[in-house]
């Protein structure tokens, strides 16, 4: 793959300095990474993602004190342009959805393989939903058999072109590749995703992904 100018900016929190040395190590051997920082728990994770503003944030779910979902939630306030990415072991799919649900970007295990975890973090920095194969099925049938039918007129609300980005986003597609697929300009796409997030009182394009799982019949899926 072509290296970008830029590397994709990464911070590291999680409260194991042996993890972070060595996913610190792994990335380094890649010339798009740069790890600008680390922290062993949410509170000093808050106050490095404001200093440095990166990309991408690994972020682990168990922490001692502020847990991951409260670091989460506060990272999402402080960095809205920061993607955060639950790095974890838990394979529980309530902990999934409800990371997913708070924005995260992602959700991967920490027994994945290197590429794996190298090309989830730069999907991640290019604006797409990145979850560990091993936690789809997960996601699905926790959103399945959880999920409340949605209100028509929510999804009434979206025009038929909203609803195939929607039904986009919920395969975690970047403007881009909704984009090429839907053969229109990028910058139409995020006009319309803009107005898919308003229509449905939504925050994020990972809270769109996960509404449309959760009510796939009724929007068409």
């Amino acid at each position: 793959m072509d290296t970008p100018d830029t590397p994709i900016s990464v911070l590291l929190v999680d409260d194991h300095t042996l993890f972070r040395s060595g996913i610190r190590s792994l990335l380094q051997r890649h010339a798009d990474f740069a790890v600008v920082g680390e922290a062993a728990d949410g509170v000093e994770g808050i106050k490095r993602a404001q200093q440095l503003k990166p990309q991408v944030i690994l972020l682990d779910l168990n922490m001692p004190g502020m847990s991951g979902l409260e670091t989460l939630q506060l990272l999402l306030q402080d960095c809205p342009d920061s993607a955060v990415v639950m790095l974890t072991v838990s394979e529980d799919a309530e902990d999934l959805s409800t990371a997913l649900r708070a924005g995260a970007s992602g959700y991967l295990l920490k027994n994945i393989d290197t590429e794996y975890l190298t090309r989830a973090i730069r999907r991640a920095a290019a604006g797409e939903t990145v979850v560990a194969e091993a936690m789809t099925a997960k996601l699905v049938a926790q959103l399945q058999g959880g999920a409340a039918p949605a209100a028509a007129s929510e999804l009434d609300k979206l025009t038929p072109r909203e609803r195939e980005i929607l039904d986009c986003l919920a395969r975690g597609g970047s403007n881009k590749s909704i984009a090429r697929t839907l053969e229109l300009a990028e910058s139409t796409v995020k006009i319309h995703v803009q107005n898919v997030l308003k229509k449905l009182k939504l925050s994020s394009r990972v809270q769109a992904a996960v509404y449309a799982v959760e009510h796939r019949r009724q929007s068409g899926g």
